[in-house]
């Protein structure tokens, strides 16, 4: 097993990329500790997870209040020494439209979500992740944060925004310590969020979220070099 005896966090756990690549991590022999909003549907992932054999466990929160992303991490170090992988996954949409008429309550909640809980959970467990011998850091991003798109321009600025956030901190813990840093951008997967995004598209068309998820597992098992961008799609 590629993770055996690691511990692995991911966001976003309870449907789509995030819950396929828990399942995945989980196969591979890493405990994973799942977290979203909605308890129901983390307990369908952690369900399938040990049905399968595998180890989990779920930390229902709302990563836009700070202080629950604290509290996580105090109770995950309290059980556990380091944290060998985690993958930022947990993100919003908001509407579409152009920027003149972006909503400025929404466009807040988009970069508290998408970028500002980002940097919290980095600060909150960069102690348990300096203590890996070999710690992974993914996060998924988006095309338009780097391709600017018409209509896209609240989401594609989280976006473009968390990419320097993580490459950023990459580059300050390159000779600190065994902490590697990587963007990941998925391409088209059916997912509940691109099925709001392209009404119309047939979900058979896009590939399922196990294709990312398989590919973030390969990645992860290598020996990739901090601040790389990989293509999935």
């Amino acid at each position: 097993m590629k993770f055996k005896n690691q511990l692995a966090l991911v966001t976003g756990a309870s449907r789509g990329i995030g819950a396929a690549t828990a399942i995945s991590l989980a196969k591979e022999g890493a405990h994973v500790i799942l977290t979203a909003r909605t308890a129901g549907d983390l307990e369908e992932v952690e369900e399938h997870i040990h049905s399968a054999g595998g180890n989990a466990t779920i930390a229902p929160l709302d990563l836009t209040d700070g202080d629950s992303i604290g509290r996580l991490a105090t109770a995950i170090s309290d059980r556990w020494d380091a944290l060998d992988i985690m993958v930022l996954n947990a993100a919003m949409l908001g509407s579409l439209g152009p920027v003149t008429a972006i909503d400025g309550k929404e466009f807040n909640n988009v970069l508290t979500l998408n970028l500002i809980a980002q940097q919290a959970l980095i600060a909150a467990f960069d102690p348990m992740m300096r203590k890996s011998a070999d710690a992974r850091l993914l996060a998924i991003t988006s095309s338009v944060g780097r391709s600017p798109r018409a209509f896209w321009g609240a989401y594609g600025a989280s976006k473009a925004a968390l990419e320097t956030l993580i490459l950023s901190y990459g580059e300050e813990v390159r000779n600190l310590g065994k902490i590697r840093t990587a963007i990941i951008n998925p391409g088209k997967t059916r997912t509940k969020m691109r099925a709001h995004a392209y009404p119309g598209e047939d979900p058979a068309s896009v590939k399922e979220p196990s294709v990312v998820a398989n590919g973030m597992v390969e990645i992860l098992a290598s020996d990739f070099e901090t601040g790389k961008r990989f293509d999935l799609s």
